[in-house]
């Protein structure tokens, strides 16, 4: 019997590209069909063939508190009986705006928009307009959005010009962007000292979690801090997904880093789109109305949306709330870990906050090329044998993982346990 999977794949693939709205929903890395989902609770989503799953993707994190929190929904719904929104300011995005700059301690003045790759976008814009220079600094395996300047990855040398890495980017936007390593401190100082009155913003996600998950080097923040400040760039942080995953106040509060501009999505929305940038106030004023830098958005600031953000900020501030997610996130990792080596599988793993990735390689990557050499065939395997346990993880070897408040001491026994069976019976 076919499975109500396939056959919502199959109908789809006819009328939506690749039968998916976002690419990795296809299942094209890891191979087989994609899991078509219709309901999730707490910490387990259930897909279109009834099958429990415990989830580690979390909407790729935004539900850092588990699915329908029932303080989230009933927010969610006292908004939209109010009004689905109204083009024009109302009071909660006051209160959001006021909350995330008491709790971020980069925040001087922010402004919401509507997704991540669109709060990126416009802060690069931003830097630009700021500092009136046009090239921007970024790096090989940070992903910041699916804007034209953004999608461009390395060229044959370090210092090289960027080169598109999808159609449709003309090489003229492409050339304006200068894709580092991550993590190469030296790296970093060389472009500086040949492009540095022409760099308008470096911009990176201080956790990386595109390539899988990435811890930065002590050294690589203080260096693009440094020389940001000495050469008048904007320090953008990429904090979409790292933002209230990490810790309270971020990959930057918990590093201490202070940027001159953030992002942040994911969290903030509570699994719905919102979104948001902001940081000094002398750049931030020189967005419209107030400057000559253009953005806008109808449905900025939308009333649902930011119901469901605020309640989830609120959330995730109780008491000991990061503790216990830091503690199951190495709980988990450390348990598969040592599963894989009981059963001699070269693996590794790591979290930080309420992130984590799993690797199958002997040592943690600490670079996109140590990454790329980890066995991709082996994590696609992996992957499938747990989906088959009832434990889905993101469907990519390049994808960092994420726990929330909602899983449980047995959710996290029942994935180290599944990992086990799955390891005991690999050849």
């Amino acid at each position: 019997m076919t499975s109500h999977n396939q056959q919502l794949f199959d109908e789809s693939q006819k009328i939506i590209p690749g039968g998916v709205n976002s690419p990795v929903r296809a299942f094209k890395s890891v191979g087989g069909t994609p899991l078509f989902f219709k309901r999730g609770k707490g910490a387990c989503v259930w897909d279109a063939d009834d099958k429990r799953y415990i989830d580690y993707v979390n909407s790729w994190g935004p539900m850092i508190v588990g699915h329908c929190h029932p303080e989230v929904v009933k927010a969610v719904q006292d908004a939209a009986a109010e009004g689905l929104g109204f083009g024009a300011p109302t009071a909660s995005e006051l209160e959001i705006a006021e909350l995330l700059c008491k709790i971020l301690p980069s925040l001087e003045m922010v402004r919401l928009v509507s997704s991540g790759t669109e709060a990126t976008m416009t802060a690069i814009r931003l830097a630009r307009g700021f500092t009136g220079r046009s090239r921007i600094l970024k790096f090989e395996g940070c992903y910041h959005g699916h804007s034209d300047g953004l999608l461009v990855k390395a060229g044959s040398g370090a210092l090289t010009f960027g080169q598109p890495s999808s159609s449709g980017v003309p090489a003229e936007i492409a050339a304006l962007t200068t894709v580092l390593d991550y993590n190469d401190a030296a790296g970093l100082e060389k472009a500086f000292a040949e492009y540095g009155d022409e760099i308008a913003a470096l911009i990176v996600e201080p956790v990386a979690g595109n390539m899988n998950l990435i811890l930065p080097r002590r050294e690589f923040l203080d260096a693009m801090r440094k020389l940001c400040t000495k050469h008048g760039a904007v320090l953008i942080l990429d904090e979409v997904m790292s933002g209230f995953r990490v810790g309270l106040q971020g990959a930057h509060g918990y590093f201490g880093i202070k940027p001159d501009l953030i992002t942040l999505g994911k969290v903030m929305g509570g699994g719905l789109p919102a979104a948001a940038f902001g940081g000094r106030r002398d750049i931030m004023q020189c967005l419209a109305p107030l400057g000559a830098v253009y953005q806008a958005g109808t449905l900025s600031g939308n009333p649902v949306a930011v119901a469901a953000g605020l309640t989830t900020l609120k959330l995730v501030q109780a008491p000991g709330f990061y503790e216990r997610l830091t503690k199951i996130a190495k709980d988990m990792t450390e348990g598969i870990a040592a599963s894989a080596k009981k059963h001699g599988i070269p693996f590794s793993s790591q979290s930080i906050g309420s992130m984590f990735g799993l690797y199958f390689s002997e040592k943690v990557p600490t670079s996109y090329a140590e990454v790329m050499a980890c066995d991709k065939e082996a994590f696609n395997r992996f992957f499938h044998a747990m989906l088959a346990e009832g434990v889905y993880l993101a469907p990519s070897a390049f994808e960092a993982g994420f726990v929330s408040a909602a899983h449980s001491d047995a959710d996290i026994a029942a994935t180290i346990a599944a990992a086990d069976k799955v390891f005991a019976a690999w050849k």
